[in-house]
């Protein structure tokens, strides 16, 4: 009987260990595809608790889907430029990193081996390597001031890896190691030091480039090589 049992306990750990991974992508605890006002579940949980975190929400994680948890959405829509229904579905979930897989994930396991220096080195590279120096301490000094803003996620890793927030992400070159000696290290080293060219900017945008209406919604504060800085 003791071995049927350990048996079945290896069985039931390998399937779990296979459903990790798949094509590349880390399993996240599945999420209801659209929660809505009267909803009571650990979906909703995990919705509170992610928009707790960022400072959105100050109501207590229940799993009910009340009044303040619909608000508390819509403010995290506006923020996002997502659709303002206070719903929580598509885009909105992918923008809270709760989609049933996250492209993001097995990336944040491997940045936790990563330094906060390297990390963002990185991210400066993807974004803004053919930018002037003061231009690549300034991507630098936007992605440490949102770490500061209850909007984000409170760490580097997080902000880097928030679903949709970095193109370097998406195109897989956070994940490509850099020269200590190269110019984004010592950008990313200068933001880290507190030079923040930007003056507490939490967005950047091309103007060459960016289609998006909520970004061209953002008050720019400064103009550094060919992005636009702004709150």
């Amino acid at each position: 009987m003791k071995t049927i049992k350990i048996t079945i306990f290896l069985v039931l750990v390998f399937s779990i260990a296979i459903s990790l991974i798949f094509d590349g992508q880390v399993f996240i605890t599945p999420i209801a595809e659209k929660l809505a006002p009267g909803i009571e579940s650990e979906d909703v949980m995990k919705v509170q608790q992610r928009l707790k975190n960022w400072g959105y929400y100050d109501g207590g994680v229940s799993g009910k889907y009340d009044l303040k948890t619909y608000l508390a959405v819509m403010d995290f829509q506006r923020v996002y430029g997502l659709p303002v229904n206070g719903i929580a579905s598509g885009d909105t979930l992918e923008s809270m990193g709760l989609t049933t897989y996250a492209q993001s994930g097995a990336a944040m396991a491997a940045a936790s081996k990563v330094s906060d220096e390297q990390l963002l080195a990185r991210a400066i590279n993807g974004e803004a390597r053919g930018e002037v120096y003061e231009g690549q301490v300034a991507v630098g000094a936007v992605i440490l001031n949102r770490t500061r803003d209850p909007k984000f996620p409170k760490t580097i890793a997080g902000v880097i890896y928030q679903p949709g927030a970095f193109t370097a992400v998406s195109d897989g070159q956070i994940n490509v190691a850099i020269d200590p000696k190269s110019s984004v290290v010592k950008a990313a080293r200068d933001a880290l030091n507190g030079w923040d060219p930007t003056n507490g900017c939490l967005y950047y945008w091309n103007p060459a480039t960016a289609t998006s209406k909520w970004i061209w919604s953002r008050k720019i504060v400064k103009k550094i090589g060919k992005h636009n800085f702004g709150i």
